[in-house]
């Protein structure tokens, strides 16, 4: 982009097809998003090669690959679609009853099915026309939350994962073991024998992403003999029943897990370090009175799933 060429002289519309052209990498299925002629998109394409000094699309063979400039902007200009959303969406007198804002959260199973099922249900009686979008994280989001944060309205983690942004604790949780009713070595606990012999199904297992519990097994000098991976704690109770496996998941999540037949749920043999789980947002959104309403709308919820309102039917 050349210095004489300020945002003002820019159509914001070439956004728009920035972004399906980016998503599709076909000027065909982009017009086809956008319900647009493809002569229009290809238009918008070429003002677009000439603002950037890239092909954006180049063909190779019978189809299209983004140049690798292209690769670069496709998350810039996502975040970007979403923040000119937010501006618009934003409103000067905002009542929650009469509001149609979708809320974007990130955060795994485990705070969907408890403070993210509570939440949708007191957003349902006092906002009807508000929605939330809940997404799931994975490790390459969570180390980049900073940037993340900008274009959605908040992460739930737990502490110890991310620092130096804004948050508000919810709701203390935690640990005990899944085992199968099938499983005879096990009593009503878990002893240091089991954690150190039994086969394991671990959850996240990787340098940046793990629990805090399985973190302190290896702090106490056990090497977990690690079986299976799930990126869910949900799935996990399924890789048990049955097998002589032994995993570890948040109390708040017994209830669920019990569900599933052939599963049981035991104490640990040693003091886990509590869970205290947190709604984190990014600086930008400290003013908005619509976010305002949105935190305290999860800070009421996590009073709620502290008491357990999660887990009743």
């Amino acid at each position: 982009m050349t210095d004489n060429s300020p945002l003002s002289r820019l159509d914001l519309n070439l956004l728009v097809s920035l972004d399906a052209l980016l998503t599709e990498r076909s000027v065909t299925r982009a017009a086809e998003r956008l319900h647009l002629s493809q002569p229009a998109l290809s238009a918008s394409l070429s003002r677009l090669r000439t603002h950037f000094g890239d092909p954006i699309l180049a063909r190779r063979g019978n189809s299209y690959e983004l140049t690798p400039f292209a690769v670069r902007l496709t998350e810039h200009t996502t975040t970007a679609l979403e923040s000119a959303r937010r501006v618009f969406e934003s409103q000067a007198n905002w009542s929650p009853a009469e509001s149609v804002r979708e809320f974007s959260v990130y955060g795994s199973d485990y705070g969907f099915v408890t403070i993210g099922k509570v939440v949708s249900e007191l957003a349902a009686e006092r906002a009807p026309g508000v929605r939330f979008r809940f997404m799931l994280h994975n490790p390459s989001i969570v180390e980049d939350a900073a940037t993340r944060l900008r274009s959605v309205d908040g992460m739930v983690i737990p502490h110890g994962y991310l620092t130096d942004l804004p948050y508000a604790d919810l709701w203390h949780d935690d640990w005990l073991a899944v085992v199968s009713e099938s499983n005879s070595t096990v009593g009503d606990a878990l002893t240091m024998d089991d954690i150190a012999t039994l086969p394991w199904v671990m959850t996240y297992q990787s340098r940046t992403a793990f629990t805090s519990a399985t973190r302190q097994v290896q702090q106490l000098g056990v090497e977990p003999h690690i079986e299976v991976i799930v990126e869910s704690f949900l799935s996990m109770p399924y890789f048990i029943a049955g097998t002589n496996r032994l995993g570890i998941i948040q109390a708040a999540l017994a209830p669920i897990a019990r569900q599933v037949a052939g599963i049981r749920v035991v104490g640990l043999p040693f003091a886990a370090t509590p869970l205290v789980n947190a709604l984190w947002w990014h600086p930008v959104h400290g003013r908005d009175p619509e976010h305002s309403w949105m935190r305290a709308l999860f800070e009421e919820a996590g009073r709620l799933v502290e008491e357990g309102a999660h887990a009743l039917a």
